[in-house]
């Protein structure tokens, strides 16, 4: 069980996703929300975007202003500490902090890493018909990748944890930008290893243009490769939004 404050000690929950032209992006992170708000319905639930999505973050804070409440939390619906968490995030709300200096803003931490996240993408494929077993499959580990290597490097542990433990061919992390390997590196790993078969596995919250280039990717190398869905409204990842919340309630708010 979830612990929260009640009454008037509970703040607005101000999920913050990064924002795609692709509309199902926003789609995706609004069905997470439902989820949130169904496992907590008192609680007051928000939607915003950083960037190529509305609302924007800054807007949503700032219309919580204006409708009274003089706290909030903002939780990024981000699965790495990335530059989008470390400098982004903080960045709008230090704007908002300017316009309304009696507004108190505590920024929780991101999503992952987290065992449930894990978990979450394991369903994930499950549910495409990838199943732990099978020593001829190959899967892709698929995340945004980034500059920031210990964010890459969480990726690949979860990677490595499978490739030890589900008895398959083995698993790779990939990444589609600014980090290696690629997809295709990784197949070619997969295939040195004696994978027959080859399955995506998605450490991505929500389809778009980078969850759409590794798939892409997957499906030359292998067009009859597995896809599984984006984390999304996995209730394990609801889970883990409604626990970052908690646990930033406790630390300082921001100044």
């Amino acid at each position: 069980m979830i612990d929260l404050p009640t009454g008037a000690g509970r703040p607005p929950l101000v999920a913050v996703a990064h924002g795609s032209r692709d509309p199902r992006s926003a789609a995706t992170v609004t069905d997470l929300l439902d989820v949130v708000r169904a496992l907590r319905p008192e609680l007051d639930v928000r939607i915003a975007f950083l960037d190529l999505s509305a609302p924007r973050l800054g807007d949503v804070l700032v219309a919580l202003h204006g409708e009274g409440h003089r706290d909030a939390v903002v939780v990024p619906l981000l699965l790495g500490s990335a530059y989008h968490a470390r400098v982004d995030v903080p960045g709008a709300v230090t704007e908002v902090l300017r316009r309304c200096p009696d507004l108190t803003v505590r920024i929780a931490e991101v999503l992952g890493p987290d065992p449930r996240l894990e978990s979450a993408a394991l369903r994930r494929l499950a549910e495409a018909g990838v199943l732990p077993g099978d020593p001829g499959m190959g899967v892709v580990l698929a995340g945004a990748g980034c500059s920031y290597p210990p964010a890459n490097e969480a990726v690949a542990e979860v990677a490595n944890r499978w490739s030890s433990g589900a008895g398959w061919a083995g698993a790779v992390a990939a990444f589609a930008a600014s980090a290696e390997p690629d997809v295709p590196a990784a197949v070619r790993r997969l295939r040195a290893a004696g994978a027959r078969r080859f399955a995506l596995a998605s450490w991505f919250l929500a389809p778009g243009l980078l969850p759409d280039r590794v798939t892409d990717q997957l499906l030359d190398a292998d067009p009859d490769a597995v896809l599984a869905a984006p984390l999304g409204n996995d209730p394990e990842v609801a889970e883990v939004v409604l626990h970052r919340y908690a646990d930033a309630l406790a630390r300082p708010a921001a100044a």
